[in-house]
C-alpha cells in the first residue's frame, strides 16, 4: 500500500497522485506556493483520491477562498469509501473545521493524534500560535499547545517541521533557555524551513534582540520566494527588529513593500493583522499618523471582514474603526460580539470588546479610561489568540497610556512582567 511522507497508509493506487499528494503536503506544511496546484494534480491522478479533495480544502479555506473549501471538501467527503480509519477520521476532521464547527473540531483533533500522532496535516492545522489551539480562547491556550507537542515529540523525532513548532512553543512560554537549542537544531537540519525562521525570529523578539533579528531576517528572506505564505508575516517581524532599533526608514520602508494589504503574500487575516499592527506600533514608536494608510485598511477591514468571527482578527477590525473614528461599525461589531458569546460562539468572551474600548478611548486621549480597561484583561489576552509579539500591540498600549497619565511606576511594572532582556520596548517616553 501506498504511504505518505510519514509513513502513514493512502487509499490511492496511483502512483502519481500519492507523489503528487506528498509533494503538495510537503510545501503546504512548510509554507511554500504550490500546494494547491500540487492537490490538483493528485487529484487528476485519481479524482476518487479523498485525502487530496481535503488537503485541497483546508488550502482553500487558509487562502480565504470558504466557498471553493466547501466545494472541495464535499467532494472529499463524496469520495470517501473503502478508507482505512485513519483516513476516515482525517477527513471527518477537516469537515468539521471548514464547517466552523471548531468546539467540535477541537475535541476531535485530540483524539486523532491520539491515536495518529504522525498524521502531520492534522497536527499542521494546530501546532502553530494561531492554530486551532491558539485561537480556542481558552485561558491557558499556550501551555495546551506546548503539552501536547511535548506529547508527540517521540512520535517525530528530529523532523525539522515539527522542532520548530516545538521550539516555537517553548519560547511562547517563556522558556527560552529551552527553545533556543530546538529552533537552532531545525534551522541546521533544514535551513530554508520558514516555521524554524519565525521561531528564531520571535525568540530573538522575546530576549530583546532586534540586532538579532535584523541580521538573520534580512539574510533569511533572500532565499525565501516573495510569494510564499509567511514571507510577508517574516518581514513584519524584520520591520518590528528595525522599528526597535530605530531604524525607522528601514521599518516603514518594509511596510510599503513587503505587507501592505496591496503586496501582502499571505490570507487576508494578515493582511489585515500585520499592517494594522504594525500601523498602530509605529505611532505608539513616536512617529507620525500615516492617515491614508489608515484609511487604506479601514476599506480593506470592513470588505474583508464584515462580520464579527475570530477575536484575532476582530481586535484589528476594532483598532481600524477606532483610529478612524468609526464608531456606528465599531459599535455594531461589538454587539454581533456579545451577540455570538450569548450563543457560545464566541470562547474569548468579553477580552475583545473590553480591549475595543481601551484603543477608542486611548485614540481620544482619556489614557485613564484606556488603563481602566486594559489593566484588567492584560493577563487574560492570550485568549484573543496570537503571539506575545502580537499581543504586545495591546500592551505597549497600555505603556503607553500609563507614561501619558505619568504613572511611571506602573509602565517599569509592566515592562518587568514581560520578562524581556533588556526590558524595552518601542514605546515613546
Amino acid at each position: 500500500m501506498l504511504t505518505d511522507h510519514y509513513a502513514l497508509p493512502l487509499s490511492t493506487v496511483s502512483p502519481d497522485a500519492r507523489n503528487a499528494y506528498v509533494h503538495g503536503c510537503q510545501l503546504k506544511l512548510t509554507m511554500y506556493p504550490g500546494a494547491i496546484e500540487a492537490f490538483d494534480s493528485a487529484i487528476d491522478a485519481d479524482p476518487a483520491f479523498a485525502l487530496a479533495h481535503a488537503a485541497k480544502a483546508h488550502a482553500l479555506l487558509e487562502r480565504g477562498d470558504a466557498a471553493g473549501a466547501r466545494a472541495s471538501i464535499a467532494t472529499a467527503t463524496s469520495v470517501a469509501t473503502a478508507l482505512t480509519n485513519r483516513e476516515a477520521s482525517h477527513v471527518a476532521y477537516f469537515a468539521l473545521l471548514i464547517a466552523g464547527d471548531t468546539e467540535t473540531a477541537l475535541a476531535a483533533v485530540l483524539v486523532h493524534l491520539d491515536e495518529w500522532p504522525r498524521d502531520a496535516m492534522v497536527l499542521g492545522t494546530t501546532a502553530f500560535t494561531n492554530g486551532l489551539i491558539g485561537s480556542s480562547g481558552r485561558a491557558g491556550c499556550k501551555r495546551i499547545l506546548l503539552a501536547l507537542l511535548d506529547r508527540l515529540a517521540p512520535h517525530y523525532g528530529d523532523d525539522p517541521w515539527f522542532t520548530a513548532h516545538h521550539g516555537m512553543a517553548f519560547s511562547e512560554n517563556g522558556q527560552h533557555e529551552a527553545a533556543q537549542p530546538i529552533i537552532e537544531r531545525s534551522l541546521a537540519q533544514h535551513i530554508a524551513n520558514p516555521w524554524a525562521a519565525h521561531a528564531h525570529a520571535h525568540l530573538a523578539y522575546e530576549r530583546g534582540d532586534p540586532a538579532g533579528a535584523r541580521q538573520f531576517l534580512t539574510d533569511w528572506l533572500t532565499g525565501y520566494p516573495r510569494n510564499a505564505p509567511l514571507y510577508s508575516h517574516l518581514s513584519w517581524h524584520l520591520a518590528l527588529a528595525h522599528l526597535e532599533a530605530g531604524d525607522t526608514a528601514a521599518a516603514s520602508r518594509l511596510h510599503h513593500e513587503a505587507f501592505a494589504p496591496q503586496v501582502h503574500s499571505g490570507p487576508p487575516r494578515g493582511k489585515l493583522n500585520d499592517a494594522v499592527s504594525f500601523l498602530w506600533r509605529w505611532e505608539l514608536a513616536g512617529h507620525p499618523r500615516d492617515a491614508a494608510a489608515w484609511r487604506e485598511m479601514h476599506g480593506f477591514a470592513t470588505n474583508a471582514f464584515p462580520r464579527a468571527g475570530a477575536a484575532f482578527s476582530d481586535m484589528h477590525v476594532a483598532l481600524a474603526h477606532a483610529v478612524t473614528g468609526d464608531d456606528v461599525a465599531l459599535t455594531e461589531r461589538t454587539q454581533q460580539i456579545e451577540a455570538l458569546a450569548r450563543q457560545g460562539r464566541y470562547p474569548s468572551g468579553p477580552c475583545v470588546p473590553v480591549v475595543s474600548r481601551g484603543f477608542v478611548a486611548f485614540e481620544r486621549g482619556d489614557f485613564t479610561a484606556a488603563i481602566d480597561a486594559l489593566e484588567p484583561i492584560a493577563g487574560e489576552l492570550e485568549r484573543i489568540g496570537g503571539s506575545h509579539a502580537q499581543l504586545d500591540l495591546v500592551r505597549f498600549t497600555l505603556l503607553k497610556a500609563y507614561l501619558a497619565a505619568d504613572r511611571p511606576k506602573d509602565a517599569r511594572r509592566l515592562l518587568r512582567r514581560r520578562r524581556r532582556r533588556p526590558a524595552i520596548a518601542p514605546v515613546a517616553g
